[in-house]
């Protein structure tokens, strides 16, 4: 019998096209979404499902979506610069 190799969703990273937030990393794994903000500020929130994490990325406004739907929607940790 052959071993089934599982394939996870890779941690994805990439830079904003906004002028708040500079760039976000979700890890599917923690259900972490790393956001770094453009005053250089770092937070993790945490227990971020994969779908709105997903709808983050899509979003045509990230620092609307970030308002509306993620800032007060889920705990968070700032990291220390």
């Amino acid at each position: 019998m052959r071993k089934r190799k599982i394939r996870r969703r890779p941690r994805v990273s990439e830079s904003m096209p906004s002028s708040v937030i500079r760039s976000a990393r979700y890890d599917p794994d923690r259900g972490i979404l790393d956001i770094l903000f453009t005053t250089g500020r770092r937070y993790l929130y945490h227990d971020v499902p994969p779908v709105e994490a997903d709808a983050f990325r899509a979003a045509f406004s990230k620092g609307r979506y970030f308002n509306a739907h993620i800032r007060d929607s889920y705990a968070f940790t700032e990291v220390a610069s």
